[in-house]
């Protein structure tokens, strides 16, 4: 375990040496300054634990040191020595920030349980900070519900990124909870008293994106009557989240290079960079390796972003999870819309569970919502369900069809292909993603079996 650094400053050699022998002996590491001035200097430059502190010193006074200490930082406990005399000076300390005064000559035994109280208070504050961020933690995953090994791993990932300040980039199919995963990662780091600002890249044209990351000087461009801050300024000290980032046009790209690199940002239409420290988390349910390949994205920036990655997986591949993630937005919408809902009938939960989900979490949230506000009894049943969940199977199911006598390769062909069809919901385009084939040969698919069965009518 590292040990305790306490500083001791004070004009008095020799009580400044038999302080340091003394805590030395007491299992503490020490660092001694001659003056206020040069207190000062070395909390700036080191970091302590706790600073013991003469009033009367040359350069600066003990209190005037403690204000400028307190000012570079306000969490250093600080004890000052004083004379009986300077009792009066003493308390004026407390109240600009001193933790505890003693008087001279000192009383060693008293020195040693002040010392341990302090560092029992810090140590106090210190764990209420992080049950705070464990508590903000929990709230920013209210919806990131789960207990399958995907969302298990996750966490695990979550809680081992989070207290450092590395670039994370979320990938993910939309709706599977990127927010809020972002929303987690910052909860739990050092910067969760500091600001989040999520910013979406495919909401804004080009100029406007430029103005909102960066801000814009008054008369910049038409329409610019005053100055405007940007969200990384807003988001100094906290995280700025930038979601859809594989949208963001190239010359953008360029300027979010920079920015990265030098941790500074120039307005539109400014002529001075201003220092900023933010994390940066992206998102994106592109390919962002492939959108390099294309020539759609830069390789430096992609390299930039993704120190580390966290892949979301889609609702489908974690069916376990559905269960739980109805219940909790039933039990939400239940609370909002003040109705009395008991759960799900047992073909409901049916329908659930086998469903594809191409939109994911935010889908069943939708459903999940609108089935509360339909509902007029205690159950969610498959009345209140979205017809696309109820649909009827779409021709024969696959294993009648491979057990027939007359088989065809193009009757396993049409069997797979609807039957996928079916699993997304109707969704051609994810449906054309499992199948690993591209959307338009899809149609043409469909379109051969419905001539085929057409022509099969007519003869």
């Amino acid at each position: 375990m590292k040990k305790l650094t306490i500083l001791v400053a004070d004009d008095d050699a020799t009580h400044r040496e038999m302080l340091g022998t003394l805590l030395h002996e007491w299992g503490y590491a020490v660092g001694e300054a001659v003056d206020g001035e040069q207190a000062v200097a070395l909390c700036r430059e080191q970091s302590f634990d706790l600073a013991l502190m003469d009033v009367r010193m040359p350069q600066k006074t003990g209190l005037e040191a403690l204000k400028d200490i307190k000012a570079h930082n306000p969490a250093l406990p600080v004890l000052i020595m004083t004379a009986f005399s300077d009792v009066a000076a003493a308390v004026e300390a407390i109240k600009a920030g001193a933790y505890d005064y003693l008087t001279k000559p000192l009383d060693f035994e008293k020195l040693k349980v002040v010392l341990r109280n302090v560092f029992a208070h810090v140590g106090l504050i210190e764990k209420n900070a992080s049950l705070s961020r464990s508590l903000a933690a929990t709230e920013a995953r209210s919806d990131m519900v789960g207990r399958g090994a995907a969302m298990s791993a996750l966490w695990e990932m979550i809680r081992t990124i989070a207290p450092t300040d590395a670039t994370v980039l979320i990938t993910g199919e939309s709706g599977t909870g990127k927010e809020l995963v972002a929303r987690a990662v910052h909860a739990a780091s050092r910067r969760a008293q500091g600001p989040f600002v999520a910013v979406n890249c495919a909401a804004l044209t080009e100029s406007l994106l430029a103005s909102e990351l960066f801000g814009h000087e008054k008369g910049a461009f038409t329409g610019a009557d005053k100055k405007h801050e940007g969200h990384f300024l807003k988001a100094d000290g906290g995280t700025i989240f930038l979601d859809e980032i594989g949208e963001m046009p190239l010359s953008m790209q360029v300027k979010l290079l920079r920015v990265i690199q030098e941790r500074e940002v120039l307005s539109v239409g400014g002529n001075r960079a201003e220092p900023v420290d933010v994390r940066i988390i992206a998102a994106t349910n592109r390919d962002l390796a492939r959108e390099v390949d294309a020539g759609n994205f830069r390789q430096d920036l992609y390299y930039r972003l993704n120190v580390v990655s966290l892949a979301l997986p889609p609702l489908r591949q974690r069916a376990d999870d559905i269960p739980l993630l109805a219940q909790h937005f039933m039990n939400r919408f239940a609370a909002k819309n003040n109705k009395r809902i008991k759960g799900f009938t047992p073909g409901a939960m049916d329908r659930l569970v086998r469903y594809a989900w191409p939109g994911n979490v935010r889908e069943l949230e939708n459903v999940i919502e609108r089935a509360s506000i339909l509902l007029l009894g205690e159950h969610i049943s498959e009345r209140e369900l979205p017809e696309r969940l109820k649909a009827p199977e779409q021709g024969e199911a696959l294993d009648d069809i491979l057990e027939s006598d007359c088989l065809t390769l193009d009757d396993v062909e049409r069997a797979v292909i609807l039957k996928t069809l079916k699993r997304f919901g109707g969704n051609k385009t994810e449906a054309a993603r499992a199948l690993g084939i591209t959307r338009k040969t899809l149609h043409a698919r469909l379109n051969k079996y419905q001539s085929g069965r057409d022509h099969s009518e007519e003869g």
